[in-house]
């Protein structure tokens, strides 16, 4: 028998996961269905983590709208939910000679927007705020209301806030079809799905780069023409957090029709992101390629090539990882959102600034879904989300009284990032568990210093196994398996 819920949110990255919460204020049985082994597995965990200001969006479009709504939204969610963040400002440079009047056109374009807290910077100005700029650096435009953000953590922290509030999670599950139940858009849709049929009144297409086949489920109900999602690589550099006092801002060359161009940035954590590059994915059968993510030697050239136009010195020999992601783009340019047919809702395209237009998305869908649904508010919803306790960032006095309560924060799992066995543990416990390597991974920062696993990663094993109460050959780096993760 088909398993009923309200509603179905297909795709479990940071508009999906934004969603959930969202809607799980209400008294609604909602499913969440994401084809990889963890929320935030797609574009999100590969994203740049900034928090955009909104200057460089077309004016009166829904990208321009939805940034600086997200933007402002981020300022109470975070501290809500505990989700690390800094408003750190960012710069967008000049090393042309016409780039002053560029940097001109941005402002406006800013100003257009709403965006607030902008200026133009001199040369001077400019070498001033960040002394390591190239040369050439020959003028600025800061927005001091840009930040950085953690857009995996944050996913994680929407998905577990939307556990606790009753929304359950389906992992590993691909969709295999989506049809209107009784060939009525009013009437529900059913799921398919690897694990089987789901039923639901209401489905939102929250799929990323597969938004436009699951838009394309549709066609029969709806005279929306085919949607064709055009997947773009960008490939990036990590260094280590040796050199977090190489830059503040966050550091921008000029745009180009390709997007926002390689970045120099600070990461929540304290190490230094440089890129993305801007790569036409051409395989026609990606997401199903697994290589379409995977890094290149001239991807990776051309995203050290174009930060040295930025910083007179690329520490490149302090890099930790290198990696790619995958983003969605189409041929509007702007998102769409939109509701096709009725009950059948989408957040297609949702490329640069999804991740800080994110919040606006979920309440503009949230609100679109009510309106069908007319749901009562609940009494008791929670809208806090303790987060794991980092006992490398606590005083001595305080890890003295943590160990004291509990003997396993004095048990050192990763070396290089200070990660104990308590927050190993926690992070296989929390309401959307860690159940692989890169999921606690994600949680924790195990795994994620300078040795990249090489000490600590039998040890994870080791505790997943016992945890999980699986075999350590059966503990995995991504994750097979599904099952329902009830709220």
């Amino acid at each position: 028998m088909e398993k009923t819920f309200d509603i179905i949110i297909i795709g479990g990255g940071i508009v999906g996961c934004a969603t959930a919460r969202a809607l799980s204020r209400y008294a609604l049985d909602i499913l969440l269905v994401e084809k990889g082994s963890d929320v935030s597995v797609g574009a999100t965990k590969a994203n740049s983590g900034i928090l955009h200001a909104g200057y460089d969006c077309e004016p009166g479009t829904l990208k321009a709208e939805l940034n600086v709504q997200g933007l402002h939204m981020y300022k109470r969610l975070a501290e809500e939910l505990n989700i690390p963040h800094r408003i750190n400002g960012s710069l967008v440079v000049s090393t042309v000679e016409n780039g002053m009047a560029e940097l001109q056109a941005l402002y406006e374009k800013g100003v257009a927007n709403g965006v607030t807290g902008m200026e133009l910077l001199t040369a001077e100005q400019a070498h001033a705020l960040e002394p390591n700029l190239h040369p050439t650096v020959n003028g600025a435009l800061r927005a001091a209301t840009a930040g950085i953000i953690s857009p995996y953590e944050a996913a994680i922290a929407f998905a577990e806030n939307a556990a606790v509030n009753g929304v359950s999670f389906l992992l590993d599950t691909e969709v295999k079809g989506v049809k209107s139940t009784d060939g009525g858009s009013d009437s529900g849709f059913t799921v398919s799905t690897a694990c089987g049929d789901y039923r639901a009144r209401v489905v939102i297409n929250c799929a990323g780069t597969e938004s436009g086949n699951v838009a394309n489920y549709m066609r029969g109900y709806s005279h929306v023409p085919p949607i064709v999602i055009h997947p773009q690589r960008g490939q990036y550099y990590l260094l280590d957090n040796t050199q977090r006092e190489l830059i503040k801002h966050t550091v921008f060359q000029l745009p180009t029709h390709m997007g926002k161009g390689v970045l120099i940035a600070p990461t929540v954590d304290g190490n230094i992101l440089l890129g993305p590059t801007a790569e036409a994915v051409e395989d026609p059968q990606y997401p199903d390629d697994p290589q379409a993510a995977e890094t290149t030697r001239d991807g990776l050239h051309e995203a050290l090539t174009k930060a040295r136009l930025t910083l007179a010195h690329v520490p490149i020999h302090d890099r930790v990882t290198a990696f790619a992601g995958v983003r969605a783009k189409h041929a509007g340019r702007d998102f769409i959102i939109e509701e096709s047919p009725a009950y059948f809702f989408h957040a297609i395209g949702i490329d640069s600034p999804g991740l800080t237009a994110a919040p606006a998305i979920a309440a503009r869908l949230a609100n679109m879904v009510l309106t069908r649904l007319q749901p009562s508010e609940k009494a008791n919803f929670i809208k806090e989300r303790p987060a794991i306790t980092r006992f490398r960032d606590l005083s001595p006095a305080e890890q003295t009284k943590l160990i004291a309560a509990n003997p396993a924060y004095g048990q050192i799992v990763c070396r290089c990032e200070t990660i104990t066995q308590a927050e190993i543990l926690d992070a296989l416990r929390r309401p959307v568990p860690a159940t692989n390597l890169d999921a606690v991974k994600r949680r924790t920062r195990a795994q994620m210093g300078r040795c990249q696993g090489g000490f600590c990663t039998l040890r994870l094993v080791e505790l997943i196994s016992r945890e999980l109460g699986i075999p350590e050959s059966q503990v995995t780096k991504n994750g097979k398996g599904s099952e329902v993760v009830s709220g």
